[in-house]
């Protein structure tokens, strides 16, 4: 016996209800209205399927919840995920293991190890994926981590970084920082993603080629001015200092610099042309936001890249820092001084 043909009700929706509707629902609400509109202006059930490339049996369901509930009956609900294997009591109770692992004698956690601690003493069975998941889920993330000098004075430190906000609000001083930094030929390479069962590799060529730069930053303009150098001593930082003062005009009045505890940025006869200087505490490069100028060349410019002589390595080092040098916005947001404090 055949099916009784549905026909959409027309007291429950008005076609431009439906189309508003449409408009701001998924594109599978859009499609169930547009069905019902075209339907309700007497298209044939065989030209909805066609034409919105749906089954007979979708129409049929499409109709069957028009009727039963409305425009609202159209709307589709946000589809439930498969229920976590591991939530509740027991996720916050895993989430403060991650944080401290020393509860567990351990001094880090990997997810390997973490998998099968979790196998061992929760009995929980599940994959090495879904603990990966889990830690993505509650905000970990896999991380190299930083060096940090065990030899920092927190008092030190503490009095720098009240200075520099006195500084960094007068108006009529600008903060300078400078510092030195190495770039290779061949650096080490970066973690990245790659297929399973794929040799990753980069090209190394054992050279060592290498060059210096020494640089300096005004956060408050994202001014910036460098030079390379073969090495870092008393005279290459001196001969930075005349190049700088020839192309830097000073727009405030008191121009302090600080830099770090280099030998020869502390020599008695050096010409600062006009900075003062000012020294970070000890072991204290992270207060220093020329770093992250150092990091982002080398993330840039230097990931995958293999210079094989130095005139190569000095012309991608001109392009790294004039990408700086041209983009102070940038610049100004890198360098950025305000979270110090």
């Amino acid at each position: 016996m055949a099916r009784t043909l549905l026909i959409p009700n027309p007291e429950n929706a008005t076609i431009q209800e439906l189309k508003d509707v449409a408009r701001i629902g998924s594109n599978e609400t859009a499609t169930r209205c547009t069905a019902i509109q075209m339907l309700l202006a007497g298209a044939s059930r065989a030209l909805v399927c066609d034409a919105l490339l749906v089954t007979n049996r979708a129409l049929r369901k499409c109709i069957n919840l028009f009727n039963l509930s409305g425009v609202d009956g159209l709307v589709t609900q946000k589809r439930p995920g498969r229920t976590a294997i591991i939530n509740g009591t027991q996720a916050s109770q895993l989430v403060g293991l991650v944080e401290h692992p020393e509860e567990a004698d351990r001094t880090f956690w990997t997810a390997k190890a973490f998998h099968g601690y979790n196998r061992d003493v929760y009995q929980v069975e599940c994959s090495y994926e879904t603990i990966v998941r889990f830690f993505h889920r509650k905000g970990f993330a896999l991380k190299v981590p930083q060096p940090w000098s065990d030899r920092q004075d927190e008092a030190l430190r503490k009095l720098f970084l009240q200075k520099l906000e006195q500084l960094y609000n007068d108006k009529k001083i600008d903060i300078w920082f400078a510092d030195e930094s190495g770039f290779e030929g061949d650096p080490r390479p970066r973690r990245r993603w790659d297929r399973k069962g794929n040799k990753t590799r980069v090209t190394k060529n054992g050279d060592h080629i290498r060059m210096n730069v020494i640089g300096m930053v005004c956060p408050r303009t994202g001014e910036f001015f460098a030079i390379e150098a073969s090495h870092s001593d008393s005279d290459t930082f001196q001969a930075f200092l005349d190049e700088a003062s020839k192309f830097i005009n000073f727009q405030r009045t008191d121009n302090i610099l600080i830099l770090d505890n280099a030998s020869w940025h502390k020599r008695k006869t050096t010409n600062w042309h006009g900075w003062e200087p000012m020294y970070l505490p000890p072991y204290s490069p992270d207060l220093n936001p020329i770093e992250r100028i150092w990091l982002t060349m080398k993330a840039r410019w230097f990931n995958n890249y293999v210079c094989k002589t130095v005139d190569q390595l000095i012309e991608r080092l001109d392009e790294a820092i004039f990408d700086v040098i041209n983009n102070p916005n940038q610049t100004k947001k890198t360098t950025a001084i305000g979270t110090l404090f």
